[in-house]
């Protein structure tokens, strides 16, 4: 049995953030559990820049960014295990956890920080026909299997998903010489980033085929070509727009997924939309001492945004172990609903107490919305109000709401929609 003040299982981004806020917040005995052999996460496989705009103020490869927090976590000398695996975690914040040099071992914990990250959707999720050819990777795995070892995927690319590892993952195949013929999307808009599509696909005269699905993979051995087709309103392909795409190798970009089984293990409440733990101001989940953040709550568009959610997280936790945040009575807690375009809300309630200054709400639409108003409603009192050129589903949204606005709050729920200008 270890001993600890804070327990942080995931070694990514997040964790890394985490970590060192809580350490600047005072609390010395931390310990950061990571399954890979070396810490830093999805970031040591992302090559490409575009990080750290927000937190640095200059573009950084992912690489360079996670290196700046190991750093850090070195400097500050906090404890971390690499290679151990994360078993179980309990209501009690006990964690249970295995490796090959310390066999099982369970830790306890004043306070519990969850920051496992996402994965991505598999061809098993799809239901795509066909056999299981070599050829079909999931787009992180083959972003690992080019950047991190050095192996070339395929010549011939059909990528199905416009996610933005999916766009990524486009000009890098290019950039390695493969022919990327095209990325099909179901939906009628991308799912990545605006900045990922000129840079990834435009720039490189990829098409992107809005309202296309793949509905037959080809190839016992080895991918031989896939089937495409056009998909209705409902997401059906639509007969006789079938065609067939010669290529090797199908990449599959088609969502993610938070990584919560020992959340729900735990017994802590999950929000159906996001797949991630119901938290509120300060990150904390249902269950009192065991927080979360980063891509573990709901997947982010940019790691600047999984790095401030997870100050607040180091920051929450921190102050749970010294006893001085407040668990807020019913008439001290605003619950926040989504409503009429807007898919969620994080957090998703809020303490006024333990509001400092302000409190920001990051959300996503579920459409692309033109000309429109983003809007935060006591009952039918607007208590913010933002006019929006475009919204889309791909770019995830802020909104900052200070802490007198919200001690003027009439009622105990807050609704988040969109408005016609």
């Amino acid at each position: 049995m270890i001993n600890k003040d804070l327990c942080i299982i995931g070694g990514g981004p997040a964790g890394l953030a985490a970590a060192i806020k809580a350490r600047e917040e005072g609390i010395e005995d931390i310990l950061i559990i990571e399954r890979d052999t070396c810490l830093g996460g999805i970031l040591n496989q992302c090559i490409h820049n575009g990080f750290g705009l927000h937190v640095f103020k200059e573009q950084l490869t992912g690489p360079e960014y996670a290196e700046r927090f190991i750093d850090k976590v070195k400097e500050l000398n906090i404890e971390y295990m690499c290679d151990t695996m994360v078993l179980e975690v309990s209501q009690e914040k006990y964690a249970t956890c295995v490796n090959t040099k310390d066999g099982l071992v369970q830790i306890k914990a004043k306070a519990i920080v969850l920051t496992m990250g996402c994965r991505e959707r598999t061809r098993g999720a799809l239901n795509i026909p066909g056999f299981r050819p070599a050829g079909v990777f999931s787009a992180g795995t083959a972003q690992r299997f080019v950047n991190m070892e050095g192996y070339k995927v395929g010549r011939e690319v059909v990528i199905l998903g416009s996610g933005d590892i999916g766009l990524i993952m486009a000009r890098r195949l290019t950039l390695e010489g493969a022919s990327v013929k095209m990325v099909l999307e179901i939906m009628p808009y991308s799912g990545g980033l605006k900045r990922n599509i000129v840079q990834c696909l435009d720039d490189f005269d990829i098409p992107l085929y809005l309202n296309h699905t793949v509905v037959k993979i080809h190839g016992k051995d080895r991918v031989t070509g896939v089937t495409i087709a056009k998909v209705d309103e409902n997401r059906k392909p639509i007969k006789d727009t079938e065609e067939f795409v010669s290529c090797d190798t199908l990449l599959l970009s088609v969502g993610l997924i938070p990584e919560n089984e020992l959340s729900k293990n735990a017994g802590i409440e999950i929000d159906s939309v996001t797949g991630g733990p119901i938290v509120n101001e300060c990150y904390e989940t249902s269950i009192e001492g065991i927080f979360a953040c980063g891509n573990v709550v709901h997947v982010h568009d940019l790691v600047d945004f999984v790095t401030g959610e997870s100050y607040i997280a180091g920051k929450g936790a921190a102050k749970y172990i010294k006893g001085e945040l407040k668990s807020g009575s019913d008439a001290d807690t605003i619950n926040v609903k989504a409503k009429n375009g807007v898919r969620y809300t994080v957090p998703q309630s809020i303490r006024i107490s333990n509001v400092e200054d302000t409190v920001n709400l990051f959300l996503r639409v579920d459409n692309i919305y033109k000309d429109t108003c983003l809007v935060v409603k006591d009952g039918e009192n607007i208590i913010y109000k933002a006019k929006k050129k475009v919204l889309a589903p791909g770019e995830m949204e802020s909104i900052k709401i200070n802490r007198k606005v919200l001690e003027k709050v009439k009622g105990s729920k807050l609704v988040v929609e969109l408005l016609k200008e």
